[in-house]
């Protein structure tokens, strides 16, 4: 087993209740977390939801670290664990390139890389949101938590200390899209949003 007694699982949601507990049991086999949680919270759209996420996840977590889950996205490959990622404030799957000029950019028009909310995110960061009190408003229509952390805020977060993880820890860690880059590949998580991972659905 592995033991990360730094690290919380947890899952925050207001819908498919069994489905999130049955993916905090799965992603548990293996390893050995600080804390397991499912915060059942409503929410009555996604955008609240994220706003939920970015604001609220932090009062939940006592350990430095906690790894989000979703009832589509989980841990499938314990031993692909790497301790050097506790050494991030943010690691989530690789991003594909854009079609756009401003999907998963900075402000600035800095191409990220690396994002997804299903992801390992240190309480330092989680706590930063609230504390700075960093407004919450669409970028483009959306209020996508991920990319309000990795992309919209990501100087303000850097600022104060975080480190994102790289394209390559990235690749390691999980995948929600098929890219050159991860084809064939196993991680140690997925993130099937994007109807691309049939590898590891219908584990739960």
């Amino acid at each position: 087993m592995i033991n990360l007694p730094s690290v919380t699982l947890i899952a925050l949601t207001g819908i498919n209740i069994e489905q999130h507990r049955k993916a905090l049991e799965y992603s548990c086999r293996g390893i050995n977390f600080g804390a397991v949680k499912l915060i059942e919270k409503e929410s009555p759209n996604v955008d609240e939801w994220c706003r939920k996420i970015v604001f609220d996840l932090g009062d939940y977590v006592d350990t430095s670290h906690c790894l989000l889950i979703h009832a589509d996205g989980y841990v499938v490959n314990p031993e692909m664990w790497k301790d050097e990622w506790l050494g991030l404030d943010y690691l989530g799957s690789p991003w594909p390139l854009p079609n756009d000029t401003y999907s998963y950019r900075t402000p600035t028009g800095e191409l990220i890389r690396v994002g997804n909310s299903v992801g390992l995110r240190s309480k330092k960061l989680l706590d930063l949101p609230k504390k700075l009190n960093l407004p919450w408003k669409s970028w483009f229509n959306n209020f996508n938590e991920d990319g309000f952390l990795c992309c919209h805020h990501r100087a303000e977060l850097q600022k104060n200390g975080c480190v994102f993880g790289t394209f390559e820890q990235a690749l390691e860690f999980g995948r929600e899209t098929v890219l050159s880059e991860n084809t064939g590949k196993d991680t140690f998580l997925f993130h099937d949003f994007g109807g691309e991972n049939e590898k590891y659905r219908g584990l739960i």
